[in-house]
């Protein structure tokens, strides 16, 4: 992935978040738990991409039973 890529998908996920804070009608509380959960899953996809962490498709949650 290049720096370019990088810097389109933060700008990008920033208009989105702005758009979000902008024109959709909903409470403070639900716009800042948005917000919080957005820069979390930014972060935490840089880390993964930066090598900070390890990559999240190695992940697993419970177990799946059949």
């Amino acid at each position: 992935m290049t720096i370019l890529h990088l810097f389109v998908v933060l700008i990008v996920v920033g208009v989105l978040l702005w758009l979000v804070n902008q024109y959709i009608p909903i409470s403070p509380p639900i716009k800042r738990i948005i917000n919080i959960v957005a820069v979390l899953l930014v972060v935490l996809w840089l880390l993964s991409l930066l090598g900070g962490i390890g990559s999240f498709g190695s992940m697993r949650i419970g177990t799946l039973r059949c």
